[in-house]
């Protein structure tokens, strides 16, 4: 199983973009094309059917050796055993995500900010997502941040930075000329025609324009 800290491709599958009988299959594609960690991110969606939806996704991403994060349900991280949990600023602190979980599944931070951003380093989070980069229609009532601050995360926060919010493979070589390091693709993977294309298409510049130090 690969770890978060060696992660570059953070891949999101999003029920905003994949319908529930399809999530099996697009979880198959993005391990296929190479995604480091996937996260199954279900909003207005009812617990029970998350828990269903990761249970069918465990299987596929243990087989690829990759983590799987669920986005919000601290519970249903628990109950299913994924590798990892997500938690936004609106949402459980880290230390009460890591109780639930335990210390054996890692926890990630949504920040929106470097001042978040070093919050989130503080309250020991495993990783941080920093964005949105650019107006996203995942989450349209976010501001854009924009690309001035991705350096600087990168010196305050000694943790993995996965940059996020409208990232594709048009941007990408601007994304990473401001200092990113690792990137989560949303809605350019999902609605793709060759999903494991994309990914790995993305993943290859991404490796080979930025090695981590």
């Amino acid at each position: 199983m690969k770890r978060i800290q060696d992660a570059r491709l953070y891949g999101i599958v999003d029920l905003g973009y994949v319908e529930p009988g399809n999530v099996w299959r697009m979880t198959q594609e993005l391990c296929e094309g190479g995604v480091d960690v996937l996260q199954l991110r279900a909003k207005k969606i009812v617990k029970s059917e998350v828990e269903r939806l990761a249970r069918l996704m465990l299987p596929v991403t243990r087989e690829h050796g990759v983590p799987l994060v669920i986005n919000d349900h601290i519970d249903v991280a628990a109950a299913v055993g994924s590798e990892g949990v997500h938690v936004g600023q609106d949402d459980d602190a880290v230390a009460k995500a890591r109780a639930v979980v335990g210390s054996s599944c890692f926890v990630g931070k949504s920040t929106h900010s470097l001042d978040q951003a070093e919050k989130a380093h503080d309250e020991g989070a495993d990783y941080i997502g920093f964005g949105p980069l650019y107006a996203t229609g995942t989450k349209p009532d976010y501001v854009p941040i924009g690309l001035q601050d991705v350096a600087e995360v990168h010196r305050r926060v000694w943790l993995p930075v996965f940059c996020i919010g409208g990232v594709n493979a048009t941007r990408l070589d601007e994304i990473l000329a401001a200092g990113a390091k690792r990137v989560v693709v949303v809605s350019s993977f999902l609605l793709a025609a060759d999903v494991s294309g994309e990914v790995r298409g993305l993943k290859e510049r991404l490796i080979t324009s930025s090695p981590l130090a």
